[in-house]
């Protein structure tokens, strides 16, 4: 099994110039051998591979990086053709490959080898980078596994972080069913599950908003090229990195809570991107229609369900995802009920209708009926008390 670690890089100027001249030459020989890969008439990995000492003969700079992180853009080629011909076979219209300009190339990647941790006796370790230095690195979490890959990230807001990726030879004992919840996801409501517990939405872009309005007026007004425009684009990407942490954080401590709480879990399989298509085919003004955008994204349950996933796995407990249609206007246990509760209680039955096959013991619905009083977990109970809710 597989795990990224993040952890937060604070490389001094010297390093962060050898960094970005690292990640400007694995850009360019990406475009390189992009180009190579046009002139082929049926696509060569190993060829392309293959011309990469002939490549720093040509250009002697490029002996300047570690090999392994110039292999790796062969790799990154080959993988986002492979992804092109997947979305092909789907039916999605898709073009050619494009070249990578310096906005869009953010990561060099070392795999197997080219860096190496090394403790200290303070707050922050050093993780070495061949050819780069020893950079200081804050390691919050501890592991004992095997690394297979470092993947060293930039964010727009100038900030450096380094996913590690190891290998954990660990075997995952599946827990027995004791505890089940079905959840019905919503705009205003985050989450309405069969215990009868509503978890409010918080919100975090309608509440920084008025701020990112503000930034984003005064970056229109600076003039392009200039260093109060490079200034201002920093702002403005360090407040979209807020939200995006703190949409991350709260998923997490959401996600956290159910697993460690229950034992089955079933949810909604959205399509969100159909979601926002049937948005934009509505008869609706423009400005309500990017309203209706914004707040969809803005809750997140892509990025729930895909942490809630990798959390239930690592426990050992199951998730599955159904079939949401219909599931508010099918009253089964009365017509008395909230409409978000009654649609958890359908989504947890049809989860349970798909695991029975696989000899687990069949649950009538009288045995999934919660007490009727609802509950509501504001937000920011969730963010204070982290995997625990407050008993209300």
């Amino acid at each position: 099994m597989l795990k990224t670690y993040k952890y937060r890089l604070y490389p001094n100027k010297e390093q962060e110039q050898k960094l970005l001249w690292t990640m400007r030459q694995c850009k360019f020989v990406y475009n390189v051998m992009l180009e190579q890969l046009q002139k082929q008439d049926k696509p060569d990995r190993y060829t392309l591979q293959n011309s990469l000492p002939k490549l720093k003969e040509q250009y002697p700079h490029l002996k300047g990086v570690y090999s392994k992180a110039l292999q790796h853009e062969v790799y990154r080629l080959f993988s986002n053709l492979k992804a092109l011909s997947e979305s092909k076979k789907k039916g999605r219209k898709v073009g050619r490959l494009r070249f990578k300009s310096s906005a869009g190339f953010k990561t060099i990647h070392y795999n197997q080898s080219g860096f190496k941790i090394i403790p200290t006796n303070t707050q922050c370790n050093r993780l070495h980078i061949s050819k780069v230095g020893d950079i200081p690195m804050r390691m919050h979490r501890d592991f004992d596994e095997n690394i297979k890959q470092v993947i060293i990230k930039r964010y727009r807001s100038g900030r450096w972080f380094a996913n590690i990726i190891v290998e954990e030879v660990k075997s995952v004992q599946k827990q027995p069913i004791k505890k089940i919840v079905g959840m019905d996801m919503g705009i205003t409501e985050f989450l309405t599950d069969t215990t009868g517990k509503i978890i409010e939405n918080p919100k975090y872009l309608k509440r920084s908003l008025k701020r990112l309005r503000c930034r984003q007026k005064r970056l229109s007004r600076t003039k392009k090229e200039s260093n109060n425009r490079k200034k201002q684009i920093v702002r403005v990407a360090r407040l979209h990195e807020q939200v995006a942490n703190q949409r991350a954080d709260f998923c997490h401590k959401v996600a956290k809570h159910y697993v460690d709480t229950f034992d089955f879990i079933s949810v909604e399989d959205l399509n969100i991107t159909g979601m926002l298509k049937s948005i934009g085919n509505e008869e609706k003004s423009k400005q309500i229609k990017r309203h209706m955008r914004r707040n969809t994204l803005d809750v997140s349950w892509r990025k729930f369900f895909d942490i809630l996933s990798y959390k239930a796995e690592w426990a050992g407990k199951i998730m599955v995802k159904v079939d949401p249609s219909y599931t508010s206007q099918i009253y089964k246990y009365g017509k008395s009920l909230d409409r978000d509760y009654n649609a958890s209680l359908n989504i947890l039955e049809r989860g349970l209708k798909q695991i029975i096959g696989q000899g687990l013991p069949e649950f009538t619905p009288l045995e999934i009926v919660p007490p009727p009083r609802l509950k509501t977990v504001l937000a920011s109970t969730v963010i204070e008390l982290g995997s625990h809710f407050q008993n209300q």
